[in-house]
């Protein structure tokens, strides 16, 4: 027998058992004598102990769906959290009373009645990602509800932060799948908020929980600036993004119309420039761009404009051949014409140029290239002149 087909099964059995004894058994919500919470909070911890491994594999079932979503449109968040409810967690909120009537308590069934059994927090970087997470949210599951933590708070009276949540079920196609079926009446939680909201609600939750009083009025005032503050910041950041993306596009922009004078050395332009210099390259990942850009602009090079002059007349397909070097991939082949473009400068003014091996591979190659009778250049960017004379 399967995990999941043990679980369909230890759930069935279980809800077999609720409806022939029910919560009732542990004391009558409506009777005049007083409600014994103490029983109805040991019952439901006994009968969440049965199924929390169920709930346990429903977060990570979660946690992965969306995190395959994400990276399919993707959305770039810091991290994903799943976790299902602990039992000390489980029985605290089960013993809660009416707020209506403090002799009943707030859940008569908490198995079915407390929604967030299994949960999944979603963290992102800035706020303008929330949107995107919403419609990824939408897309995979179905909502049940979705409620905006900062109105709740803020209709209270209470000081808070910003945290959208959702109670989500499968969707019937998805869990009409045999590896979803145990699932299918499952509710959880998903709830999604900025670094800076989850830093705020942390340091929050563990000051108010360890307190054994009511906060004290000052507390709650500075927590409640340190909110506007953070949400502040959060705006603070989204706009620095929204800017740094529109610079980067101006510059992508650039170099595909071949205003290279103008093109920042970026790791997005950089592979823009070098996929039409020398073809794409779909080995080739974002950080290897982002680690070339970084070392160009330690040597001195400013804009793509300097590193076209570098390399222009060089052949990269004829310096592998004399290399003997012939299936390498575009940054290596890059190398090799800004070492040819450059001399013994390139050696000079990269950032390895104390590591031994580098130093000699560099001389290793002019050498080999000077043998070929491949004429090698001693180009510097423009800020280096002064400083590295020929």
């Amino acid at each position: 027998m399967t995990k999941h087909a043990a679980s369909h099964e230890r759930w069935a059995f279980y809800d077999a058992i609720r409806r022939e004894t029910g919560m009732h058994m542990h004391g009558n919500p409506r009777s005049t004598r007083s409600f014994d919470f103490d029983h109805h909070k040991e019952a439901a911890v006994r009968q969440y102990r049965f199924v929390k491994g169920l709930y346990e594999e429903f977060a990570e079932v979660l946690r992965h769906i969306l995190g395959e979503a994400f990276n399919e449109a993707a959305v770039k968040i810091h991290s994903i959290e799943a976790r299902a409810k602990t039992l000390t967690s489980f029985g605290q909120k089960a013993a809660r009373p009416s707020v209506a009537d403090p002799n009943r308590p707030r859940y008569r069934d908490p198995l079915s009645e407390i929604t967030d059994l299994a949960g999944v927090r979603v963290i992102t970087f800035f706020p303008k990602t929330l949107k995107e997470v919403d419609r990824v949210i939408h897309a995979e599951f179905r909502v049940i509800e979705k409620k905006d933590q900062h109105h709740y708070h803020h209709t209270r009276g209470r000081f808070g932060y910003r945290s959208v949540h959702y109670l989500v079920r499968m969707k019937p196609e998805r869990a009409a799948l045999p590896e979803y079926r145990c699932f299918a009446k499952l509710t959880a939680e998903i709830q999604v908020r900025t670094i800076l909201q989850h830093a705020w609600a942390e340091m929050e939750h563990d000051i108010r929980y360890k307190s054994t009083e009511v906060i004290p009025a000052s507390i709650r005032n500075r927590f409640e600036d340190l909110a506007h503050m953070i949400e502040a910041a959060d705006r603070e950041f989204q706009a620095i993004q929204n800017e740094d993306q529109m610079l980067r596009d101006a510059a992508l922009r650039n170099v595909l119309q071949g205003n290279l004078d103008d093109a920042d050395i970026l790791p997005d332009t950089l592979k823009s420039y070098l996929d039409g210099r020398f073809g794409p390259d779909r080995r080739m990942t974002w950080y290897s761009y982002d680690f070339v850009a970084d070392t160009l602009k330690k040597m001195g090079f400013v804009t793509l404009q300097e590193v076209d002059e570098c390399i222009a007349g060089y052949d990269a397909d004829q310096i592998c051949r004399a290399l003997r070097d012939f299936r390498q991939g575009q940054l290596r082949r890059f190398e090799y014409t800004l070492i040819a473009g450059m001399g013994d400068g390139y050696a000079r003014l990269h950032p390895w140029i104390r590591e031994q091996k580098f130093s000699q591979r560099c001389a290793n190659i002019l050498k080999t290239l000077h043998r070929k009778n491949i004429a090698t250049g001693s180009y510097l960017p423009r800020v280096m002149r002064r400083t590295h004379p020929q």
